[in-house]
């Protein structure tokens, strides 16, 4: 006769070197000896039939959104055969991941005999019930430890730990619990993980340990071998590495290597199209590493690829940036169309940096009054860099140099060192007090300086940084030109 929980270890085996096939093999083969001909089971048999249709589904639920059909029919089928194991814990914690696959945050919490299970299997099911439901503390509160759970969901755990520390915001915890469910995973299911922390660190701006991590993935891909069967893969190795080359592509842009980032994407943009069909990100990723490369015709192709993939969530960072590629062209009116479009969307989270984006554009089209009005709306929401870069073009088109100087030093206190917003606002004050006359030389000098230190001598400012300096030196008596420290 056959044993359920002996049949689940066999296939817990094989699920623990990667054998899906094994796997479903084994419970297969237990069922057709349960229920000859997957008709009704031998007397006395249900309960064993009914409780390998739920280990079945455990199996199918691996597979995530992709197999909520199975699922469905695994829980209908177990029901069928012994309707008391609508009151399992396994039962109710597959129910109630199921109907979170369904219904999102709608759907109904699982049931306390799930949650507070013996049997660790439920609780996870429960566990990814709730991370799945948008509810990541209660899931997080959910007692489990990885050792109670058979080596195959042990670094799924830890994986759905990460998502719900990544929901809350916990950006570091989400990191540290990626980095352990590699160390637990094996072959590629550790190189995604490793992706999913490199992300977060991407994300963190932390690039450099990004390419560490994203290193040791690239180790765990065969030769153009294909990946076994792996649920939590969710794509093919191809994708996979497809991922690999775009999070790669964004850490090397984050190191300002922009030709180098422009060769992975390119490669994560064949990848996709050899093994699936073109993303969302990677032209979109294409077209900012374009635009950093001053490409700005080709970024525009990008992003306007970028739109036409978008889901519906997606299409305002798609239009925000191509407004911005459009207002690099020096086209405001076209970029201000696109910008007007991504501030209609009230969930977008850069709302202020597009209503800077915007105040640039009317700046640009002679329109004073709606920059200033629409970059101080800006500023007050905290898009304190580009506002202040427009309000200080408007101040010193009403030639009101005071206010012009304080917004560029504002510039150049928020934004990041040697980063282009800091080098335009120590050119611009520097510039604005050689108008004022020098009232404070030294400090005019030290704006030069730093300048001079990140402008290239091809750039037209390079000259009249030099002359401002050497005019600000011989205010403070520095004759002979030696720079001040």
């Amino acid at each position: 006769m056959i044993d359920a929980d002996t049949t689940w270890q066999q296939a817990c085996t094989a699920l623990a070197g990667g054998d899906y096939e094994t796997a479903f093999s084994v419970l297969d083969a237990a069922l057709d000896e349960a229920i000859p001909a997957r008709g009704k089971p031998a007397r006395g048999g249900q309960a064993t039939a009914a409780r390998l249709c739920l280990y079945l589904g455990s199996l199918h639920a691996l597979y995530g959104d992709a197999a909520t059909e199975q699922l469905g029919t695994a829980l209908s089928e177990a029901r069928r055969l012994d309707p008391a194991v609508e009151g399992e814990p396994l039962y109710l914690a597959l129910k109630a991941e199921l109907d979170a696959r369904t219904r999102g945050p709608e759907a109904a919490p699982p049931a306390g005999a799930a949650r507070e299970a013996a049997d660790p299997v439920a609780r996870f099911h429960a566990l990814c019930a709730l991370a799945l439901a948008e509810q990541p503390q209660a899931a997080l509160d959910l007692h489990l430890a990885a050792d109670e759970l058979p080596a195959h969901l042990r670094w799924r755990l830890r994986s759905w730990q990460a998502d719900c520390q990544e929901q809350l915001g916990h950006t570091a915890d989400a990191i540290n619990l990626y980095a352990e469910a590699a160390h637990l995973a094996t072959g590629l299911d550790r190189a995604v993980m490793l992706q999913e922390q490199a992300a977060l660190l991407i994300q963190d701006g932390r690039p450099e340990d990004a390419k560490t991590v994203l290193d040791n993935a690239r180790l765990l891909y065969g030769s153009g071998r294909r990946a076994a069967i792996n649920p939590m893969q969710a794509e093919d190795e191809g994708l996979n590495l497809a991922t690999w080359h775009y999070l790669r592509a964004q850490a090397l842009l984050q190191l300002d290597l922009p030709d180098a980032a422009l060769d992975m994407i390119r490669e994560a943009d064949r990848l996709e199209r050899q093994h699936g069909t073109p993303g969302y990100v990677v032209a979109l990723l294409r077209g900012q590493i374009l635009s950093h490369l001053g490409q700005q015709e080709k970024a525009i192709v990008a992003f306007e690829a970028a739109l036409t993939l978008a889901e519906e969530g997606d299409r305002p960072y798609a239009n925000h940036e191509l407004g911005v590629a459009l207002l690099d062209m020096d086209r405001p009116v076209e970029a201000r169309d696109r910008l007007e479009i991504a501030l209609n969307e009230p969930h977008y989270p850069y709302q202020p940096e597009v209503l800077a984006d915007i105040a640039e554009c009317d700046y640009r089209l002679g329109r004073m009054p709606e920059a200033q009005l629409a970059a101080e709306q800006a500023l007050a929401q905290g898009a304190v860099i580009p506002a202040s870069l427009v309000l200080g073009s408007v101040a010193l088109d009403y030639f009101q140099l005071d206010e012009a100087l304080e917004h560029y030093e504002r510039v150049v206190r928020e934004a990041a060192p040697d980063s282009r917003d800091w080098i335009i606002g120590h050119q611009m004050a520097a510039d604005v007090m050689a108008q004022q006359g020098f009232p404070n030389p030294a400090a005019a000098v030290a704006h030069a300086q730093q300048a001079l230190e990140h402008t290239p001598e091809s750039d037209d400012w390079h000259g009249t940084l030099q002359d401002l300096l050497a005019r600000a030196q011989t205010l403070l008596g520095q004759q002979d030109g030696r720079m001040l420290n």
